[in-house]
């Protein structure tokens, strides 16, 4: 069984219906200290949020970070678990506007 489908596989366990999963790092201040917290996404196919729990999306988080520990995950990640991509997740500008 390849990477990409014990991941698939997983994922389905977790939140049924994933496909893809985003995850965006957030930075937050409590009690006078930074902490980085990381906002997770988890989303189906046609990329409709999955109902999941906050355990599946920490469960989701924690099956990537094992997966891909070599991942920058202080940066937007976004996992596609058709293709089995992991990339980095930010908004880019369309070639035409680039001047």
């Amino acid at each position: 069984m390849t990477l990409r489908a014990v991941i698939a596989r997983q994922l389905d366990q977790i939140a049924p219906g994933t496909s893809r999963v985003r995850t965006v790092p957030v930075s937050t201040e409590r009690d006078g200290e930074q902490h980085l917290a990381t906002v997770v996404s988890l989303d189906d196919a046609l990329g409709f949020s999955v109902a999941a729990d906050r355990d599946a999306h920490c469960a989701a988080l924690g099956l990537l970070r094992r997966m891909f520990p070599a991942a920058d995950w202080r940066r937007p990640q976004l996992y596609d678990a058709i293709t089995g991509v992991l990339a980095l997740d930010e908004p880019s500008m369309p070639g035409e506007l680039r001047a």
